[in-house]
């Protein structure tokens, strides 16, 4: 997760109207650019949150990471389906992300739960 948030951070921080492209197919405009800046630099911290939660195994800490991150990969998954299905914007990137984030979301549940018994 460390990885993957951290990367797609970094691709929306430095090429923000690919990234729309590629998910959306559609391009963006410039105050949307600014925000899509400040989405990646909000998935970098995401990333950062995670690889350093990741080297504490047991308290609150990391049970609330992963919480987080439940919230974040349902949120996301609902955002990018209702923008194929109800806006009919799609990209080449859209599905898989939104399989990887319903993935993401499935594996927070096992490890919340692992950590709960």
């Amino acid at each position: 997760t460390a990885a993957l948030e951290a990367s797609a951070g970094v691709v929306l921080m430095s090429a923000p109207a690919a990234a729309t492209r590629l998910l959306l197919g559609a391009a963006i405009d410039l105050p949307g650019l600014v925000v899509a800046r400040v989405a990646g630099a909000a998935l970098f911290t995401i990333g950062v949150l995670c690889w350093v939660a990741s080297n504490k195994r047991s308290g609150l800490a990391p049970r609330g990471v992963l919480s987080a991150l439940l919230f974040y990969n349902v949120a996301v998954l609902v955002a990018f389906a209702h923008a194929n299905l109800a806006l009919q914007l799609t990209g080449i990137g859209l599905w898989p992300v939104v399989g990887l984030h319903a993935a993401l979301a499935v594996w927070c549940i096992a490890c919340l739960y692992s950590r709960a018994t």
